[in-house]
């Protein structure tokens, strides 16, 4: 499909300052996505790695004990298990809390043993912790994956913004291209806009965003697939093209220049310039998604706050993971009421990771 394109002034042009936007959410969101794969790392490598240094040298211990072993699948497939172990080797007492997750449809109970090594006997495990090895390796990998590439995607994406709108700031020669008009958004007299390079002979895919001052619009050029399209230029060897007003005001011509270009442009279209309200589809608005991401937010907060109330109110082990890391990483306010709860109920045992006084065992 080919559209009505415009004949710009054989020389290099500057175009405005702040034409390419960065959308905001990015600067939100990257620092959630970068917390949630190092949580993850942090919580599940350590675990791993202990279990896949006893599986060099592996011990079952039939004398060793069990204790409060349980297992807890949620969304029918990930599965938590965790219990404490007690044992004796070669005259020395130990007492150890294990927690592993894997990726398993199950029914029913686990049977399971204590496994050490032989090599480092204060080490300890459960055997299926030793079955599910590769599992929980593939299922941590594939997590830290997905995480850590969205949170790439996103500092790439960023960095690619900033430094399109630092070339922009040099002239260089415009090549024009039509894009595809993928969302937009009215607030306080602006135009938010998000366009995508997919219709050009050499479509990049990239989407851009850019924001229109009270009185601009983006030049349309006609429809694809029941959305609008608008003229945009390559500058230079930027990344993104930048999408065009309707007036070019965003190139740095004469008026006699704009007139003498847009002239051509406004017969090819019959005088009858596409709308955007009814080419394109109206997205949510920026308020609307900065909402929805702000309500995420809140409920990822909610839910971590109740899962540790939960642990410190409820929980049938002072080493349910990662409920004591969260204790541990709370305002001290909070970490020592959370502790005292604890207390109540397990001041007999051990203390928690995050409960525990110099010694590392007693209660603080």
């Amino acid at each position: 499909m080919t559209f009505p394109m415009i004949q710009l002034p054989q020389r290099a042009l500057t175009l405005s300052q702040g034409v390419i936007s960065v959308p905001k959410a990015l600067f939100f969101s990257l620092p959630i996505i970068i917390g949630l794969t190092a949580f993850m790392a942090i919580s599940e490598a350590p675990g791993i790695l202990r279990d896949w240094t006893i599986n060099q040298n592996p011990v079952t211990l039939d004398s060793g004990d069990i204790r409060d072993g349980k297992c807890t699948t949620r969304k029918g497939f990930f599965t938590t298990c965790s219990a404490d172990l007690n044992y004796t080797y070669n005259g020395q007492s130990y007492d150890k809390n294990v927690e592993i997750m894997f990726v398993d449809i199950h029914d029913g109970d686990y049977d399971t043993n204590l496994v050490i090594s032989a090599d480092h006997p204060d080490l300890a495990t459960l055997s299926l912790g030793i079955e599910k090895l590769w599992n929980r390796i593939i299922t941590l990998a594939v997590f830290v994956a997905l995480l850590g590439g969205a949170s790439i995607a996103a500092i790439f994406q960023i960095l690619r913004g900033w430094r399109v709108r630092s070339r922009l700031r040099q002239p260089a020669q415009l090549v024009p291209v039509p894009v595809e008009i993928t969302a937009f958004d009215r607030r306080r007299k602006r135009l938010a806009v998000t366009y995508t390079d997919k219709i050009a002979e050499r479509k990049t895919g990239r989407v851009g965003h850019t924001h229109f001052e009270p009185g601009q619009e983006p030049l349309l050029i006609g429809e694809n697939g029941g959305k609008a399209v608008g003229l945009a230029v390559w500058h230079g060897k930027t990344s993104l093209p930048v999408l065009l007003d309707e007036r070019l005001e965003r190139i740095e011509m004469t008026a006699e220049e704009r007139a003498k270009v847009l002239a051509p442009l406004a017969v090819e279209l019959g005088g009858h310039t596409p709308e955007l309200i009814v080419q394109g589809k109206k997205g949510p608005s920026i308020m609307t998604r900065l909402a929805r991401f702000l309500l995420v937010i809140l409920l990822i907060i909610g839910g971590i706050f109740g899962y540790w109330l939960w642990y410190v109110t409820s929980a049938s082990s002072q080493f349910t993971s990662p409920a004591m890391d969260i204790n541990n990483m709370l305002p001290a306010p909070l970490n020592r009421w959370g502790c005292d709860q604890l207390k109540k109920r397990f001041g007999d045992q051990r203390a928690p990771f995050g409960c525990t006084a110099s010694d590392y065992s007693s209660w603080k």
